[in-house]
């Protein structure tokens, strides 16, 4: 006859008995997180190759108060197909003075670009989207307020965009909840509307009111929890 498995005696071992099936150890830790927010390296930019080569019609008019761009020719005359993408392509850097010079030359050029910028917005893609996929939130700040401005500058571009959505919504719904209360810092970005969350909604809502009949549907299909701002 078998003899029966008689039950461990705390006062014995002195350790609490905790079932056939051995002590539980806990949860185990999940897979670690996948760092989708972790800024990337930038990649360098045609924009600062173009300029250190004395190949951009701009330069550094110091006599103005914080600095201010100098063309050597009318913005309304550049050749938009050629350098609107080189100076979108500059908007990822970080030193100055290629960052303040992309910044203003791309804002100068959307400005007085008038129907000049339609036919070139395939070709602003590429850099749109890497420097969204640089995750820093500075250089997001700046492509977001600068797509704010190119739907903006013309009719049609809006719609234009529609098309590209699969390949510049995806960063957006990765950071649209990043309104993180940061103090001090949270609240100089709300001046300097560097807060990532808030400028993505103001950009989708550009983007569905300017971009046509189809905007929305696209839009939604990136972003699922997108609530239209256009319909009742």
């Amino acid at each position: 006859m078998v003899k029966a498995q008689s039950m461990p005696n705390f006062y014995e071992t002195g350790v609490p008995f905790s079932g056939w099936g051995g002590a539980s150890r806990g949860i185990p830790p999940g897979p670690p997180k996948a760092g989708s927010t972790v800024p990337r390296p930038v990649p360098k930019t045609e924009f600062r190759r173009f300029y250190d080569r004395g190949d951009l019609p701009i330069q550094v008019f110091h006599g103005a108060v914080g600095g201010k761009i100098a063309w050597k020719v009318d913005v309304e005359k550049l050749d938009y197909h050629h350098y609107l993408p080189i100076f979108f392509d500059g908007l990822r850097e970080l030193e100055d003075p290629y960052r303040f010079l992309a910044v203003q030359g791309t804002y100068d050029m959307l400005e007085k670009g008038g129907s000049k910028i339609l036919p070139v917005v395939p070709q602003l893609i590429v850099p749109v989207k890497t420097a969204l996929n640089t995750r820093n939130p500075e250089l997001m700040a700046t492509m977001m307020k600068v797509l704010q401005t190119l739907v903006l500058s013309g009719e049609m571009i809006g719609e234009a965009l529609v098309p590209y959505y699969r390949q510049i919504l995806p960063v957006f719904n990765i950071f649209r909840t990043k309104n993180e209360n940061l103090g001090d810092l949270m609240e100089y970005a709300q001046r300097k509307r560097l807060n990532i969350g808030d400028l993505i909604s103001e950009t989708l809502e550009i983007f569905e009111i300017h971009g046509g009949e189809d905007a929305f549907i696209n839009i939604k299909y990136m972003i699922p929890v997108y609530e239209s701002c256009v319909l009742a």
